[in-house]
């Protein structure tokens, strides 16, 4: 979930310089908004897929377009998706929680 800007500045801004407990926070709204973002992209690719199925009028070649495009959509998202559970495994297995904050905390 992205992070309220003005609470993400409250918490790392002193005297009207951004310190060094800027950056997590920030990061993590770039990974969210990444993700949101392949999200729609997948979402596109799927829509498009669909549209060049209807549109390919029964000739090989285009419905092969079609199901290359859904394949591929489909594999990204996995492979988006499979990097967080591989990444929440690693941290499961090894007790080292700091790794699911992108290494920001661990002391």
């Amino acid at each position: 979930m992205l992070k309220n800007w003005n609470e993400i500045v409250d918490k790392c801004v002193q005297g009207g310089v951004a310190t060094l407990n800027c950056v997590p926070a920030v990061f993590l709204n770039i990974v969210t908004a990444l993700l949101a973002f392949v999200g729609f992209f997948a979402l596109f690719l799927f829509i498009f897929s669909g549209y060049k199925y209807m549109n390919s009028g029964g000739d090989a070649k285009k419905l092969e377009g079609a199901r290359h495009t859904l394949i591929y959509g489909i594999v990204g998202l996995f492979i988006v998706l499979f990097s967080f559970l591989i990444i929440q495994i690693i941290s499961t297995v090894t007790n080292v929680p700091c790794i699911l904050k992108f290494g920001f905390g661990c002391q």
